[in-house]
């Protein structure tokens, strides 16, 4: 990623060179000495020697596997992602030279290189999707897979489906020098974050900040402005990372979408994300799309 105000933004970095452009007739098979596999079970992905990229050899730990696709080539090799049994990854764990961890602990942790995170998004997304989608939505037939593992087709009515990637808008909301943060029931009781919503069918980038600002706080929007996103594979959404300008300051919430919502000064924020607020006030992690919107807002990017 050339961007470096983004660094240290999870998923978000990617080296993989996608199958779609080549020739399935081309795909070796997982057991090429050059290949290199992904394991994961649900969340947890097996690591060994801080990567997630295991050669066959180191594979063999895990020699019963469900779903396996071919996600594409890293620096020329083919990669792999194999969906397997829980039990499975506890056996590979069991080695003291692998460990299971979960997807979003290897982001925030930093326990394998930053460009993987990317890949294996992908395969947890796509995984994800096939465990999910094993019928088909048009006659209900059982669906077959193809394509390397990025499509899924119904030979009982010829429809072919594909992976789904769920919009989601995510806005720093700012009206001169404070910004607008609230607090999800959801949250530990100190940390706050940006809001944030599923677009809707038919509906701009633009309006649905709008409209989520509107329903979970009361505020009327004007300019909006597309900043950054981030790939969140939990199980499948893409953060639309916005800054948006409000007309007006009085807060409302809702009370099911939010315990707390309030205005912050720039210093206050940046005081918030050093671990410095006198009341012990946090935000997301670095590797969340929040904390960048915050980042850029405290240096002035936005």
């Amino acid at each position: 990623m050339a961007d470096v105000f983004r660094e240290g933004l999870g998923y978000a970095e990617s080296r993989l060179v996608r199958h779609s452009a080549e020739s399935p007739a081309s795909v070796p098979a997982p057991d090429d000495p050059e290949a290199r596999i992904v394991l994961l079970a649900g969340d947890r992905i097996v690591v060994t020697g801080g990567s997630a990229l295991l050669t066959p050899d180191q594979a063999a730990c895990a020699p019963e596997r469900g779903i396996t696709l071919f996600l594409g080539r890293l620096d020329g090799r083919p990669v792999f992602a194999a969906a397997v049994p829980e039990a499975v990854a506890e056996t590979c764990a069991a080695d003291p030279a692998f460990r299971a961890h979960d997807l979003r602990g290897l982001a925030a942790e930093g326990l394998v290189p930053p460009h993987e995170l990317g890949l294996l998004a992908t395969g947890k997304s796509i995984l994800g999707w096939h465990a999910r989608h094993r019928f088909c939505a048009q006659c209900g037939s059982e669906t077959a897979f193809a394509a390397g593992g990025f499509r899924r087709e119904c030979a009982s009515c010829g429809t072919h489906h594909f992976p789904r990637v769920d919009p989601v808008v995510i806005m720093l909301i700012r009206r001169g020098d404070a910004c607008l943060l609230g607090r999800s029931p959801r949250f530990k009781e100190t940390m706050f974050s940006c809001l944030a919503g599923f677009l809707e069918p038919g509906e701009t980038i633009e309006d649905s900040v709008r409209r989520e600002t509107f329903e979970e706080v009361g505020l009327r929007i004007g300019a909006v402005a597309y900043h950054a996103s981030q790939p969140w594979p939990f199980p499948s959404s893409l953060m639309i990372g916005c800054v948006a300008d409000a007309l007006d300051e009085t807060i409302v919430i809702d009370p099911v979408e939010l315990v707390e919502a309030r205005w912050f000064a720039r210093a206050e924020v940046a005081a918030m994300m050093a671990g410095t607020h006198p009341d012990g006030l946090s935000v997301p992690p670095p590797m969340a799309i929040a904390h960048l919107l915050m980042r850029s807002f405290v240096e002035g990017r936005i």
